[in-house]
């Protein structure tokens, strides 16, 4: 648990100096503060994981620190420094509510030990206080993220684990499987959960814009910038920042958005001023970044620093088990909305549904069940309302003539299809269909559809 948050309480520079030096080396987020007032001034603003404390110090000794930090945070861990390494002083430190003690001068393996043994602890209070929450939040569990299947139980109890770290994530699936449904999963699972989680979609926006969309701009920086102006990353700050479709950043911003997740730095346009930014970052993206990799459109180092926890979501048809629970859902949901009753779905509908690939996912299944919620004359959902009556297979072998007409003509029924969801939105089309828009254009052109 490298990103422990830890205060060091020391009036000897020297000490203070070398303590600091090696625990930041080793990779922990460190603080220092020369005296017990400070400290607690510290305390009070901030949040930390552990504290090492001085027992020896002028003014306020460090017994009389430690209770008013148990006073402030009972749960913060204290580790009590004494130049007296004797059963009394180790007693007297425990029976004050310190976590452990060391003697001077300090054994540096020893204290890493006593920090791994705190920081595990802390990792597993963390994480049964996550699960607990998941397991008694149906709003959280079971309404956002409805799932039977062993996969996505295995994914939301990753997301139950993950959540109360600060470790970048990158969730990876086909376009529709809930990328931002599992993004906000882990943020309402996360310490961060009473801060926002702030969203980006970096396909959304051109290179220029998405700069001054994350990183906020100057008056005047640029044409139109009449004010200054906050960026994603500051809006965030306590809090979750989602960059969904990460894979069409810029090569440009990459640079930028690694300094950020390595320093926590970064700087307006049109600003000098390096500003700083506390942001849980979590990355989503359908594209193989891996082979961008390789064609030099992705930087490596920008590629190990989000996938610290990689989550894969599988597509829909790879976890049917989760269709029924998904389309009553939906049914439900849509039917409010829609001022509709709407009881649920034949039985034939039901397997007709299961049955469907859905090169959309959940996303494509929404759209259908909303179509039939809508069209649906009575008050039952049946396979007249679905936008296909029998499985395609069955439509493709029905037909007379050759195999490439009969592909052709199936193509046809699908992009028809695809368009006909989307309002004729050429992109989402492409999305549902799993193929990129030129391509779709392509096959536009060819099959003589408008």
């Amino acid at each position: 648990m490298k990103d422990l948050s830890i205060l060091i309480v020391e009036d000897e520079d020297r000490q203070r100096e070398m303590l600091c030096g090696f625990l930041s080396d080793e990779g922990y987020q460190v603080r220092v503060a020369g005296g017990g007032e400070e400290a607690l001034a510290f305390i009070k603003t901030r949040y930390f994981d552990l504290v090492l404390l001085d027992q020896k110090m002028p003014g306020m000794d460090g017994l009389s620190v430690l209770a008013e930090v148990k006073q402030i945070n009972p749960e913060l861990d204290v580790i009590l420094v004494t130049a007296y390494g004797t059963v009394e002083a180790a007693v007297n430190a425990m029976k004050s509510g310190a976590s452990d003690y060391l003697a001077k001068p300090i054994d540096l393996d020893q204290l890493l030990i006593l920090i791994n043994r705190i920081a595990e602890r802390r990792m597993l209070l963390r994480e049964n206080e996550a699960l607990r929450r998941l397991i008694q939040s149906p709003r959280i569990a079971q309404k956002d993220i409805v799932f039977a299947s062993e996969q996505m139980s295995e994914l939301v109890n990753l997301a139950g684990r993950v959540a109360p770290s600060n470790a970048t994530v990158l969730i990876r699936g086909e376009s529709g499987t809930g990328k931002e449904l599992l993004a906000r999963l882990v943020h309402n699972l996360s310490l961060r959960a009473k801060n926002p989680m702030i969203v980006i979609n970096c396909a959304a926006l051109p290179e220029p814009l998405l700069e001054s969309e994350l990183f906020g701009h100057e008056k005047g920086a640029f044409t139109g910038a009449v004010q200054r102006r906050q960026g994603r990353v500051e809006l965030a700050d306590g809090g979750t920042l989602f960059l969904d479709e990460i894979g069409e950043l810029a090569p440009s911003i990459q640079v930028k958005l690694l300094r950020f997740l390595q320093e926590g730095e970064y700087q307006r346009v049109g600003d000098n001023r390096v500003l700083k930014s506390d942001v849980r970052v979590i990355c989503a993206t359908h594209r193989d970044l891996e082979s961008m990799q390789k064609e030099g459109k992705f930087r490596e180092d920008l590629f190990f620093r989000i996938n610290v926890i990689p989550m894969q979501i599988p597509p829909l048809r790879e976890r049917r088990k989760d269709i029924p629970l998904l389309v009553n859902a939906f049914v439900t949901r849509l039917a409010a909305v829609n001022n509709k009753t709407i009881d649920g779905v034949t039985q034939e509908a039901m397997d007709r549904l299961v049955k469907y690939n859905y090169p959309g996912n959940v996303r494509e299944l929404e759209n259908i069940i909303e179509r039939a919620v809508v069209i649906c004359r009575g008050s039952v959902i049946s396979m007249a309302d679905l936008p296909f009556t029998s499985p395609l297979a069955q439509k493709s072998s029905d037909r007379n003539g050759t195999l490439h007409e009969a592909l052709e003509s199936l193509e046809r029924e699908m992009i028809s299809k695809a368009l006909a969801e989307t309002g004729g939105n050429q992109s989402q089309a492409a999305q549902i269909l799993g193929i990129g828009e030129r391509t779709l254009r392509y096959r536009l052109k060819k099959l003589h559809l408008k």
